[in-house]
């Protein structure tokens, strides 16, 4: 019997609208599988429509008879293109006129050679970050449709890893694939906790979480085991290797972050949630606490400018109500 939470903990979706990106494998396959076994209607965003197809049959057949019944549809979305996340989001926004009940960041690239997105931007920070900057950004006002709306956004483990290199967040004068990735997911965490405080400050009814999976042997781990760097020495191909035996967990409790971040109504805003084992690296999930950097009030300052210069991109918050 298990002592931690589990998919089954998952209360009643029913009624409720989730964008999850990414949701065509791994662990957003599995967020997307999940929330719509207990009842969502789930739009899977993802690049390719034909991996989006083979991944709903997937859902449909892993939930047998209930997999017929389930509301999942494909809509394609490229993080990379910041006109794909301006179409994908005013198609969402116009077909959902009562409002947006759930957006997971999930996507994700990672230890990419030194590549840019449609838009100029280092591949990594351009598609972790600024693209969901973006998608959240535009899906704001359906998000304020709903009371009680939520916006989950995946980090990493190599968030400890990162620092935010506001002299150059596009990597043009230096690149490093693990140093782009781990900036990539500090940003993706110091975003989070920081839309948490602006939805505060503005009196909004939503939350902004954050998640990390641990180490899980999915598509995206395997993309970097067949790179030729390491993770500052942390983890590298002989670690890898080593984790695929001793630390990388599965899919389905690599997910467990993600899910609870985006079910569990008892979490407060602000919460992180990641696994509760050695170094965060697997286990169940429980609320664990950011690194100092990830809540300094400046940093969060300079990664918002920084993000809605590069993008265009910025949130609707209306005035905090006046005090009585």
């Amino acid at each position: 019997m298990s002592t931690g939470w589990t998919s089954d903990d998952i209360p009643d979706q029913s009624g409720r609208v989730a964008v999850v990106t990414g949701g065509n494998s791994g662990i957003g396959l599995i967020t997307c599988r999940e929330l719509a076994r207990h009842g969502a209607r789930v739009i899977l965003a993802c690049r390719s429509e034909q991996k989006g197809e083979q991944a709903v049959r997937q859902i449909r057949s892993a939930l047998g008879d209930a997999g017929k019944d389930v509301e999942i549809e494909i809509r394609r979305l490229d993080l990379a293109s910041l006109e794909s996340v301006r179409e994908f989001a005013e198609s969402v926004d116009a077909d959902l006129p009562d409002g947006l009940d759930l957006l997971v960041n999930n996507a994700g690239v990672m230890a990419t050679p030194q590549l840019r997105t449609e838009d100029g931007f280092e591949l990594q920070f351009g598609t972790n970050h600024l693209g969901h900057f973006a998608l959240t950004g535009r899906l704001f006002d359906a998000l304020k449709r709903k009371q009680d709306s939520r916006i989950v956004t995946i980090s990493s483990v190599m968030a400890n890893r990162g620092r935010l290199n506001f002299d150059d967040l596009q990597s043009e004068e230096g690149y490093g694939r693990w140093r782009a990735y781990c900036q990539s997911k500090l940003a993706n965490l110091v975003f989070a906790l920081d839309l948490h405080s602006l939805i505060g400050e503005a009196g909004l009814e939503m939350k902004s979480l954050a998640a990390h999976p641990g180490v899980s042997d999915t598509n995206l781990t395997s993309a970097g085991n067949d790179l030729d760097s390491s993770l500052f020495g942390l983890v590298s191909k002989p670690f890898l290797k080593l984790s695929d035996i001793a630390f990388a967990q599965s899919p389905e409790m690599g997910a467990l972050p993600t899910l609870r971040a985006a079910t569990d109504p008892g979490l407060a805003g602000g919460s992180y949630i990641g696994p509760d084992g050695f170094r965060g690296f697997r286990g169940n999930p429980v609320v664990v606490t950011p690194r100092r950097l990830a809540l300094n009030h400046e940093v969060a300052e300079r990664l918002w400018k920084a993000s809605v210069e590069a993008t265009g991109v910025d949130f609707d918050f209306p005035p905090a109500a006046a005090p009585a």
